[in-house]
């Protein structure tokens, strides 16, 4: 429950506020009448409206009947960026900017809980929701299972319960929703995946973290609908640490320089970890088979130590020693980190199992370059003599450079691309899959098969003993987006496990 009044309070100080619309009359002050209306419901849903809800104009396709439908099923108040000729009561409050005052109001309807929480939070191009996991394992050992996730693949907001998540940063209504009812839950940590395109529209706005983890950063995510160039995804990326109270940055990114003296700038907080550079305040050397250690010559944390974790990688010792110095800043110890990281999981990274003729099969969430790259390097170097066959196909609507990278990727490091259908969205498999063949090296051997089931069982069938095969992009997801539908997938590791028992 918050009141007009606090809310048209709240937007002026945010310098958000433009005017007030009741009944086809403007103000620049609330009336009277109308300060000590209260609001019980906020949505920028119509379909979820409710008798004297806050609804919130927003989206680029967004239409006035939207807000005629909305008043009509119950709302009395809206935000909205512009003045919308509609016979009506509701109390209208225009805005700047709708996005920011849906976050800043937001924030205020659930109580601040935020400032309940200590707040972990990831951004990078690659491994985000890999430290992501590894946080919360270490966290829950230090808290009794008091820790809340919100990751590109699960929201947990109990401590233990995981559900599917929509989006990798949800919407402001939504985050601050869930943080309080993280907090109602008992939770007392969140950590949580930041994505760019939370701050190019604003779902985080005027959001601080009490440690902000920058990881890395290649082209991702340019296109029309998401970030128009490189330069404007970076800046995007980089907003985590204007709003972090202490940062970690991993020294071997691409532009750390830049990041550094970011960082700088926000707070005297700034730890740095590598697993090559001296300088580094933390640094991590990879032993077999998971194990690591972590060595600092002024191990101001505590954490120098040998660790072991389930994950295959070098990278993923890396997202393994950001968490660790994240977790230490926020109350965990070492003991904490040993057992949290020798037995995270995390669905649909890196997972491996081998068929009844000798074929390793990897299944990972990779969905953009630096991510393949990576996943396919480790493979190469782990199976330096074997045949490499990929599964593989892109997103629709979003990330369209990825087509010219995985194109590029695959080049160099695949024998055989199995191009198929990865989330199409509102475009035609088949255009996307023509995109990324038009970047693949002569030398690849390329097979199209449209339907994703049908190229992993062909990826099986071709491949012989001590071959390869790797199924990028969908990871542990149980749906294809076709045409703005999530329709059910059975699951690229399901689909393996099913042709193991049925005898490939």
């Amino acid at each position: 429950m918050i009141s007009l009044n606090k809310i048209t309070e709240i937007l002026i100080e945010h310098k958000l506020l433009k005017e007030i619309v009741i009944s086809d009359e403007w103000y620049y002050n609330l009336p009277e009448n109308v300060k000590t209306k209260s609001v019980a419901h906020i949505t920028y849903d119509s379909r979820q409206i409710e008798k004297g809800s806050l609804f919130f104009c927003k989206g680029l396709a967004f239409k006035g009947l939207y807000l005629e439908q909305a008043i009509e099923k119950g709302a009395d108040f809206y935000i909205s960026e512009k003045f919308y000729d509609i016979s009506t009561e509701a109390v209208g409050i225009i805005v700047t900017d709708v996005k920011r005052a849906m976050a800043v109001v937001s924030m205020a309807f659930y109580g601040y809980p935020q400032h309940d929480l200590k707040i972990i939070a990831y951004t990078g191009t690659k491994g985000k929701t890999t430290a992501a996991y590894f946080c919360k394992y270490i966290l829950d050992e230090a808290t009794d299972n008091k820790t809340a996730l919100l990751s590109t693949m699960e929201t947990v907001l109990d401590g233990k319960t995981p559900i599917k998540s929509l989006l990798t940063t949800p919407e402001s209504v939504d985050l601050y929703r869930m943080m309080r009812q993280a907090v109602s839950n008992g939770m007392s940590h969140l950590v949580m995946e930041v994505s760019s395109q939370a701050y190019k529209t604003e779902r985080v706005y005027n959001l601080k973290f009490d440690v902000g983890i920058f990881l890395n950063i290649s082209e991702d995510h340019i296109g029309a609908i998401e970030h128009p160039d490189f330069d404007d995804y970076f800046y995007c990326k980089r907003e985590l640490l204007k709003n972090s109270k202490q940062i970690i940055l991993n020294e071997n990114s691409d532009f750390y320089n830049i990041l550094k003296e970011t960082s700088k700038s926000f707070t005297d907080k700034v730890i740095s970890y590598s697993d090559e550079s001296k300088e580094a305040d933390y640094q991590f050397i990879s032993g077999e088979k998971g194990a690591f250690l972590v060595r600092s010559l002024n191990d101001e944390l505590a954490l120098n130590g040998d660790y072991q974790i389930n994950l295959m990688g070098d990278f993923n010792q890396g997202n393994a020693l950001s968490a660790m110095i994240a977790t230490a800043l926020t109350g965990a110890d070492k003991n904490d980190m040993s057992k949290g990281l020798a037995i995270a999981k995390v669905p649909g990274r890196m997972e491996k199992t081998v068929s009844n003729k000798g074929v390793h099969v990897y299944i990972d969430y990779a969905h953009n370059y630096l991510s393949l790259h990576t996943l396919l390097s480790f493979v190469r170097k782990e199976h330096a003599s074997s045949k490499l066959y990929v599964v593989i196909g892109s997103t629709g609507g979003k990330g369209v450079s990825r087509r010219h990278d995985f194109g590029k990727v695959l080049s160099e490091l695949a024998d055989v691309a199995i191009l198929t259908t990865d989330d199409p969205g509102n475009e035609r498999p088949e255009d996307i899959i023509a995109e990324i063949k038009a970047h693949l090296s002569t030398k690849v051997e390329d097979i199209i098969i449209i339907d994703r089931k049908e190229a992993i069982t062909k990826a099986m069938e071709l491949a012989n003993e001590d071959d390869v095969v790797v199924l990028a992009g969908k990871g542990s997801d149980l749906y294809q987006i076709i045409d703005g539908n999530r329709l059910p997938y059975a699951g690229d590791f399901k689909i393996v496990e099913q042709l193991i028992e049925s005898g490939y």
